[in-house]
């Protein structure tokens, strides 16, 4: 299990992350054309018909996701399409909102576009697949809302008992560019080079200098190993010609 903090946590870090534009892009969600991220839109709360719903998309950016979205709709490869899940689809946007029923009927309509309420966000749909970066829609009374439930990071969140969201632990989390720095580098020893000879370690069983260093004796032996051998070739030798 994880702790409910933990889950918090992740939450917040996914939401955090649907204003960031690389995230959102990265996820494959099609923002070329959409107005800014965080996508707040006002007046929401009087949109009840689903073509008025598509205008809206249509007017920030958002309809080339939703056709992405409707585009990528095909049949489920294996024994899933038995199992009364036939179709799989590519996410579109997330419409978050305050509970308003008619913005609900007006977007639930839309191929691959779905809806969570402020205060009931979904880690799964904020970031599925583990993959923070959702292009999100969000209503203006929902967005006002997100203080209230998660606090500004100094003060603790008035909806959630005792609740502060993590404090960072670095302004800079580029930590490449924190040990290049000239504050750093300035202050920072200067590496130690040091170069160890280490000899090369030889077999005295083949190499004969090895073993004359440990038996001073062995050259004397080698000496009358060959001379043996030498003169039992020339015996031979001396045999062969006295035979023809």
């Amino acid at each position: 299990k994880i702790s409910v903090n933990q889950r918090r946590y992740a939450t917040a870090a996914s939401v955090a992350a649907t204003a960031v534009t690389p995230l959102v892009q990265a996820r494959g969600h099609k923002v070329d054309d959409v107005v800014e991220l965080p996508l707040v839109l006002s007046g929401l709360g009087e949109v009840s018909k689903t073509a008025e719903a598509a205008a809206i998309l249509s007017k920030v950016g958002g309809a080339a996701d939703v056709a992405k979205s409707k585009g990528s709709r095909k049949v489920r490869a294996g024994q899933g399409k038995l199992r009364n899940r036939r179709y799989v689809q590519r996410l579109g946007p997330l419409v978050v909102h305050t509970g308003e029923s008619n913005v609900e009927r007006a977007f639930r309509n839309l191929s691959g576009v779905e809806l969570c309420r402020v205060n009931a966000l979904n880690l799964l749909q904020l970031a599925p697949g583990g993959h923070m970066g959702r292009l999100v829609v969000w209503t203006e009374s929902a967005f006002k809302q997100l203080e209230a439930l998660w606090g500004n990071g100094t003060e603790a969140a008035e909806l959630k008992s005792g609740y502060k969201l993590p404090k960072n632990l670095m302004t800079n989390a580029d930590i490449g560019r924190i040990i290049n720095s000239e504050e750093v580098q300035t202050a920072v020893r200067k590496s130690i080079k040091t170069s160890k000879y280490t000899p090369l370690k030889k077999n005295p069983l083949r190499n004969l200098g090895a073993m004359v260093k440990l038996n001073p004796y062995a050259l004397e032996a080698r000496k009358a190993e060959l001379a043996h051998a030498a003169a039992i070739a020339e015996g031979k030798k001396t045999s062969q010609r006295k035979a023809r």
